[in-house]
């Protein structure tokens, strides 16, 4: 069998591809950041071209790193960005529009029609989700109502419509395989994600014609095979998830109950619940986490907007550090006595609060304060809200309270052990580290190494995760409470 996976980690920022070796070593990554495009307040796009070509220069990146040949290659899998929407001419490729990105607000207005119209709860109880611009669905209505032809294009069955997964796909395959898989269709506000099929009734409101829409594979299928023009060979794509769920694979966590979160620029949290989806009432996502041999894994999503953000405001924004890992040492330095707290809501509050209008704001400022309570501020803040997810999901699914005892974490935030013991103090939870970084490349090479059979079953997959260091609670209950309180108190004041 070829020695390698090929992964590709095509996310909002840059584009990634790592190759695997069969014991999950990493043996080769290549990396290309692409521009990003902001034509007016709210809008945040993306150029398909920028996608493409960044997917197939760090793919023949990393084979040449590795030197390796198209035939070394057992399989690619693909972990991409969630809900940006691209629409293309079927016959030739074009899209018709750049893609819009997750980020992007332009269908604001359309989201408060569509609940003032009453359709909220319809949409939450077949999608699992919330009428937001986040999601992919309003984002294709819109590209059907404001590109000329495009909805008499659709009609006619000419265009495709997709999340960047089914894009690269289709390039790859050479326009042959229009597809994607289980967890990047519960993102689009058009799946139903109870009986797995695209929803007529959510279509029609929408305005979306079914002929745009790709078919819906399990997450470890056969998705198509390259064009062998575009790297040396033909190979077999055998994997496809959502970045985020491909980092809940990444991790090992395949059984109810278990929990990770990835801090990056936010953070997102998922929780496992099995096989039942559980409906949220404190405005958490149900989602499905991945569907292996036509069955159906759920979780409970949490969508923190500021984690990272918060540590690159203090770098770029206030410049009171010079760089990322700076943060630690100076929070590890700051004066007890005070209790600085930022709510860094830059563009609103995610989960549970989903409150897009309110902005940020800082408490307890002294003349004592300076770059160290500053430090600890923000990195407390995401801690914080770590804290306000879990208590969600503990809220929502009554099998939560035994399981949420260990949080795995991954994404850049995770190299500073002092934001680490941070998290496992405010969440009162053990929080571990894996050996392993490059989780969501992971997850998505794992999918396709299991269709290949180059990786096991998830059980015997799980115990191959490894451990790199453990975060166990430390802080006195008292402080923590008293923290917890200051910070809700913080919130209450902003929501006023």
């Amino acid at each position: 069998m070829a020695p390698y996976v090929l992964a590709i980690d095509q996310g909002t920022t840059s584009t990634r591809a790592i190759l695997f070796r069969a014991d999950t070593s990493v043996a080769a990554i290549a990396q290309q950041e692409f521009a990003q495009h902001f034509p007016a307040d709210g809008e945040v796009e993306h150029e398909p071209e920028d996608l493409w070509a960044t997917t197939v220069e760090t793919c023949r990146g990393a084979m040449r790193q590795a030197g390796a040949a198209a035939q070394d290659i057992v399989a690619i899998g693909i972990a991409n960005q969630r809900e940006t929407t691209l629409l293309w001419e079927r016959s030739t490729g074009r899209p018709v529009h750049r893609a819009l990105v997750w980020q992007d607000r332009r269908t604001a207005d359309l989201c408060a029609q569509l609940k003032a119209a009453g359709h909220e709860e319809l949409f939450a109880a077949k999608t699992g989700l919330l009428l937001d611009p986040y999601f992919s669905g309003t984002k294709l209505a819109w590209l059907l109502s404001n590109v000329s032809g495009a909805a008499e294009q659709a009609a006619r069955g000419e265009l495709a419509f997709g999340t960047v997964d089914t894009y690269l796909l289709w390039q790859l395959t050479g326009g042959k395989v229009h597809a994607t898989d289980a967890t990047n269709a519960s993102r689009t506000l058009l799946f139903n994600i109870r009986d797995g099929h695209w929803d007529d009734q959510l279509l029609n409101i929408l305005k979306v014609p079914k002929s745009v829409l790709p078919e819906v594979l399990d997450s470890s299928a056969a998705f198509g095979t390259t064009d062998p023009e575009i790297l040396g060979g033909t190979i077999p794509i055998y994997g496809i998830a959502g970045d985020q769920q491909a980092a809940l694979i990444g991790q090992a966590c395949f059984a109810p109950g278990m929990l990770k979160a990835t801090y990056g620029t936010g953070c997102f949290a998922l929780l496992n619940t099995g096989k039942n989806p559980v409906q949220s009432h404190n405005k958490l996502l149900t989602t499905i986490a991945y569907q292996l041999a036509g069955k159906r894994s759920y979780a409970l999503e949490g969508s923190i907007f500021i984690a990272g953000a918060a540590v690159q405001w203090l770098r770029d924004g206030l410049r009171v550090v010079q760089s990322a890992a700076e943060t630690g040492a100076l929070a590890e330095a700051a004066d007890p006595t005070q209790e600085v707290i930022l709510v860094p809501a830059f563009v609103g509050l995610g989960a549970p609060y989903w409150r897009p209008e309110v902005r940020g704001a800082l408490f307890g400022l002294t003349r004592a304060t300076g770059p160290r309570e500053l430090a600890q501020a923000a990195l407390e803040s995401v801690c914080f809200q770590t804290f306000d997810l879990l208590a969600a999901m503990r809220a929502d699914w009554r099998e939560a309270g035994a399981a949420l005892k260990t949080l795995r974490a991954d994404g850049g935030m995770t190299n500073s052990d002092w934001f680490m013991q941070c998290l496992a103090d405010i969440i009162g939870s053990t929080v571990d580290r894996p050996q392993i970084k490059e989780t969501t490349a992971l997850g998505a090479a794992y999918l396709a190494g299991l269709h290949a059979g180059f990786f096991p079953e998830p059980d015997r997959f799980s115990e191959r995760w490894s451990l790199e260091h453990q975060f166990k609670p430390q802080m006195d209950a008292a402080v923590r409470q008293r923290k917890l309180a200051a910070w809700s108190t913080a919130v209450r004041r902003l929501l006023a």
